[in-house]
């Protein structure tokens, strides 16, 4: 029996299909770890935001610094947004060689 991760890969080239972001969602890199659950951004429409690791992935899964994440920033303040996602760092390269991301 195939495991669920043999089917994010493609048999041929190794490639992931990986989540991208929504429209109301940007890709960024933390640039410096607040403590808690706050991290400074750098946003790919050129924002420095403060972003929120929410409770469902504070403990679960550990954000550093220079990691990828998709963030979405808030509607109400426009400075500070809630991460939504981390990329591994494969991942990472694959979205650089695929020109998603500098």
């Amino acid at each position: 029996m195939s495991s669920p991760r043999s089917k994010l890969v493609t048999e041929d080239s190794g490639r992931r299909n990986l989540r991208m972001p929504n429209s109301d969602e940007v890709f960024a890199v933390v640039t410096e770890h607040l403590g808690g659950n706050h991290v400074q951004l750098r946003c790919e429409d050129g924002e420095e935001r403060l972003g929120r690791i929410p409770g469902r992935m504070k403990y679960r899964t550990w954000i550093e610094q220079d990691d990828i994440v998709v963030a979405e920033p808030w509607d109400w303040q426009d400075e500070k947004a809630t991460i939504e996602w981390r990329y591994t760092s494969q991942d990472a390269d694959q979205l650089r060689r695929e020109g998603h991301i500098d």
